[in-house]
């Protein structure tokens, strides 16, 4: 299983960017699909999940994050997105996809994700 990560890059602020996240021997149909960040001497944090199918494909976000980022998901794909807008340079960070199957109590806790892809860098210049 793998699940790759793509579309980072350098952007100054206020820009957008729109990062990808395809799966290799994994239906994401049936997996929560979250994003995840570490900006540099910080730990890594939740930045927003699209529950699986069957649970609706809810969108839910971090409050730092609301309203400027947008996740979708593309079951035909096998693939996810983060559409980022209104960028900020807090914003800079490693951007990482996850898949898993926790309940929904659990969508926004790193731990509980099973599947991670290997990170593509943002950075948002002032």
């Amino acid at each position: 299983v793998q699940l790759q990560a793509s579309g980072g890059g350098l952007v100054q602020a206020g820009g957008s960017l729109r990062l990808s996240c395809t799966a290799s021997d994994l239906t994401l149909r049936n997996h929560n699909l979250g994003w995840f960040r570490q900006a540099p001497g910080k730990e890594r944090e939740f930045v927003a999940v699209v529950t699986a199918s069957s649970r609706g494909g809810r969108p839910v976000y971090a409050d730092s994050v609301k309203g400027r980022f947008t996740i979708s998901r593309d079951n035909s794909r096998n693939q996810m997105y983060l559409q980022m807008d209104s960028l900020k340079p807090e914003d800079t960070a490693v951007y990482y996809c996850a898949a898993g199957i926790q309940v929904l109590s659990a969508i926004a806790m790193e731990s509980a994700y099973r599947y991670w892809g290997q990170g593509t860098q943002v950075t948002v210049s002032s």
